[in-house]
């Protein structure tokens, strides 16, 4: 049953200036190869969505789509191949050219890593091998190999090639600009580094790849989890080598739901996770503004999780929704928290790899609903952005979630239904004649629906999205 609220905000009580930059990652596997179901569409919407600060992230389960040399050098020859890495980045990289993109090839070379015996890989590269991530120690401990790696890697793509360990040219012709370079991705877990290794990994990449890309900036971190103790330490300037600057941090968050709850809780459940986050990030906040307060944030993976169950199952219109409510709802409160760029994970997902937190509808090819969400505030709310105090009449219950932007002379209106139920929302009498663009059920995978605030109270479906605007 819809329930009725009130909206209040107060135009000229300005509340701060926004600095946050709406984005996503696209994590390289098999749908994004050419040829590929979801190829067409998801480069497309990409292409579209003409976004900053977009992070390519070719990822260690397809290992011959994310490593260019899988195995070790011999004194007779080398294993460079990008054949089938190139398709794939090129046309990430043509999807967003103009603008600033973060690239991160964050799997090492297996081999780079003591084990016990050599770590294999599938021959098909649309095989996933979750093992091929071993190894917790750098066989060299002076990084030079891991560092040669990267330089040759970069230097492909920016510097038209490279020469191998053997003495041999590589020709590549590409001449590609790197602005930010994030080194590895979720090291806390993907080869249980420390943060002392980390920095010393870190500050040895910047050293190599500034040689070769003098203007690339340097994203850190990358973790998975938001443990303490990896920002006191990577924040602190006393341990990094001398010249190392700490340009950029970034670290993740999954809302989640219990293996045991069904989808009828998830309203409350991934809500609650997201403001435990949100506590989180203040917490990390002052950490980073007492030891470098000139670093700056990505958060650049948010997204939600299913249970296992419901990912062995087709997931439904309504989960969509919540989940594109859960980001437009971090994208307001981690703008309130000043963080520069709040990325949406992922671009493209599918059964067995993270369907839930895919962007294309995977049995259509089309962006869904969290797609649309990114799109919407993207296009209208940008740095520079006033907030003003904003609040809803409803009792404290948190149902529904809004903030008021001054932006370009307009004022805009970003409001949240966090409920699988409709309700009523009145609006202010500035608001007749309003625009207001809408993603819920019925825009199911296609753009907001866009329509004109008629009466003075508009109904917010379950788990809709509104962008109310109100020209100059």
């Amino acid at each position: 049953m819809a329930q009725n609220m009130a909206l209040n905000v107060q135009w000229s009580n300005h509340i701060m200036e926004s600095k946050s930059t709406a984005a996503l990652q696209v994590v390289g596997n098999p749908m994004l190869r050419r040829g590929a179901a979801m190829h067409d569409g998801s480069f497309g919407a990409l292409k579209d969505l003409n976004a900053d600060f977009v992070r390519y992230v070719p990822w260690f389960p397809y290992p011959k789509l994310a490593v260019a040399e899988l195995e070790p050098p011999t004194d007779k020859k080398t294993s460079w191949d990008f054949s089938l890495i190139d398709p794939m980045t090129i046309d990430f990289l043509e999807a967003t050219k103009g603008h600033s993109i973060i690239m991160n090839f964050s799997t090492i070379p297996q081999w780079m890593f003591k084990t016990e015996h050599p770590v294999p890989y599938p021959a098909d590269p649309n095989e996933v091998g979750w093992g091929y991530g071993g190894g917790t120690q750098l066989r060299d401990t002076t990084m030079k190999e891991l560092t040669d790696y990267y330089v040759r890697l970069i230097s492909w793509y920016t510097k038209g090639g490279f020469t191998d360990e053997l003495g041999q040219y590589h020709k590549s012709g590409y001449h590609y600009e790197f602005p930010y370079w994030e080194v590895l991705n979720e090291p806390d877990l993907e080869h249980n580094f420390t943060p002392e290794l980390y920095t010393k990994v870190y500050d040895a990449m910047v050293t190599a790849i500034h040689k070769v890309s003098p203007k690339t900036k340097f994203v850190g971190l990358a973790l998975a989890y938001e443990k303490p103790r990896w920002f006191e330490y990577f924040l602190n300037p006393k341990n990094h080598k001398p010249g190392i600057s700490l340009e950029w941090i970034s670290y993740h968050c999954y809302a989640n739901a219990n293996n045991k709850q069904k989808f009828d809780a998830y309203e409350y459940t991934l809500f609650d996770k997201a403001d435990n986050f949100l506590n989180t990030v203040s917490y990390i906040e002052n950490i980073r503004k007492r030891l470098s307060p000139n670093t700056k944030t990505d958060i650049d993976e948010l997204g939600t999780f299913v249970n296992e169950t419901m990912r062995g199952q087709p997931i439904s219109q309504e989960y969509w929704n919540l989940s594109a409510a859960v980001y437009a709802y971090f994208f307001i409160e981690l703008t309130k928290q000043g963080i520069d760029v709040i990325g949406e994970s992922q671009l493209v997902g599918f059964p067995s790899q993270f369907p839930d937190v895919s962007m294309i509808n995977y049995t259509n090819n089309k962006p869904n609903a969290r797609f649309w969400i990114l799109k919407l505030i993207k296009d209208n709310i940008k740095v520079g952005d006033t907030l003003v105090q904003t609040g809803i009449d409803d009792n404290g219950d948190g149902d529904l979630h809004a903030q008021g932007f001054l932006s370009d002379g307009s004022k805009k209106m970003l409001v949240i239904n966090k409920r699988n139920r409709s309700i009523i929302l009145k609006l202010p009498g500035d608001f007749a004649g309003a625009k207001i663009s809408t993603v819920d059920a019925a825009s199911g995978d296609n753009a907001a629906i866009v329509s004109t605030v008629k009466v003075d109270s508009i109904e917010m479906k379950p788990f809709a999205v509104s962008l109310i605007v109100i020209d100059k």
